[in-house]
């Protein structure tokens, strides 16, 4: 019907996104500069200046179901509304949406992590930094939180961990937020988690790193009587051969833990484990291992598929950002535009990905979303 929104669960879910302005420079609905805002980056643009032209561009098909009483916002009305709008009411109605899309899946992956805003920044800014909560199976970003740099990352954490539906789920953190308190909130939240270590925990990684090294030379050289800690060494491998490269990855988990002297101050800590992987590229050949705390009982491919899924953060959303968003070359900067611009980007992938009738990678859906309106509508959610 002629200048009536289309029914989109989306838009229900961002009706009640309190609207930073005083009432006498409301010129233009907050839900409209929402709406062509997030056309714009479905279409492949990035800045407010690319939403005016779309806009503009799109004028006539934007006013069958927009209001637009005085016409497309002009660019500064864009930045205006994304510096001044609150990040974490944003970020309540991003939750809300990204949780009505979500299908339940048993022990599902939730990696967090970080991610810099390199060019959004003022003269001797500090770097700004995302860290997102990717749901692996589902493929969506659950929620995102803005620090000022990556050793923030850990004061965010808590919060966005508070935000987001995480009963039954597998969390994995980074070394950076590997962290006591983190251990908590998560077993607090009904699930369970796959912390890294590295050396900013020097103590807890000698340790972990030192009992399991030790254990894995013993289960090795197959004494007539291991022990206890070697015979119950769990070990599980995948190979992987891909334009000449040979990687090996062995996982090794054990329930052990009588050795740890700190094991009772990680709330919820039943096993530790680690990565071994293996490239072999010609006469080139690199080791490298890594260690985790994990609240995970003895399952070996469960550990396996938690530390996979959290590497895959890189490919399916760092990655994607990047390469076909161009998130790295944003300059919005005023106010929250930065965080604000960086949760509707996350937004626009989650549209994006759970659209499936198209066969095409990110960068084709886009195309084909500035190509035919059929087909955007069908991303923003319109049955048609």
């Amino acid at each position: 019907m002629q200048n009536e929104h289309p029914r989109l669960s989306l838009i229900e879910h961002f009706r009640e996104l309190p609207d930073p302005r005083v009432e006498r420079t409301k010129d233009h609905a907050l839900i409209d500069i929402l709406v062509i805002a997030i056309c714009t980056l479905l279409c492949a643009g990035e800045s407010f200046n690319d939403m005016e032209d779309f806009g503009k561009a799109k004028a006539d098909w934007f006013k069958t179901f927009l209001s637009l009483r005085h016409g497309i916002p002009s660019h500064d009305t864009f930045n205006r509304l994304f510096a001044a709008l609150s990040p974490q009411a944003f970020l309540d109605c991003f939750v809300r949406w990204t949780q009505s899309l979500r299908t339940a899946v048993a022990q599902e992956i939730v990696a967090l992590d970080g991610k810099a805003l390199r060019r959004a920044l003022n003269g001797d800014q500090s770097i700004k930094c995302v860290v997102s909560a990717w749901a692996e199976s589902n493929s969506l970003v659950l929620g995102q939180l803005k620090v000022n740099d990556k050793s923030n990352e850990i004061t965010a954490l808590p919060t966005l961990l508070r935000a987001l539906e995480l009963a039954g789920c597998i969390v994995t953190v980074d070394a950076m937020g590997t962290q006591k308190k983190i251990a908590k909130e998560i077993i607090e939240a009904e699930a369970d988690y796959v912390l890294a270590l590295k050396g900013n925990h020097e103590t807890v990684h000698a340790e972990v790193k030192s009992f399991l090294d030790a254990t894995l030379a013993e289960k090795n050289a197959k004494p007539v009587r291991p022990s206890a800690a070697a015979a119950h060494l769990a070990v599980h491998e995948t190979v992987e051969k891909d334009h000449g490269r040979i990687e090996t990855r062995r996982y090794y988990q054990s329930a052990e833990l009588d050795w740890f002297a700190d094991r009772n101050k990680w709330e919820g800590l039943k096993t530790v484990g680690m990565v071994e992987a293996i490239r072999e590229m010609g006469s080139a050949r690199t080791v490298e291992r890594r260690y985790y705390l994990s609240s995970l009982p003895l399952s070996v491919e469960t550990f396996a598929r938690a530390v996979r899924g959290h590497w895959a953060v890189e490919n399916k959303l760092h990655w994607v950002l990047d390469v076909q968003m161009r998130e790295d070359q944003s300059r919005a900067r005023t106010g929250y535009a930065a965080e604000n611009l960086a949760t509707l980007r996350r937004l626009a992938l989650n549209l994006l990905k759970r659209e499936r009738t198209k066969k095409r990678g990110i960068r084709g859906k886009q195309l084909n979303a500035s190509w035919n309106h059929a087909y955007l509508l069908r991303l923003l959610g319109v049955p048609i």
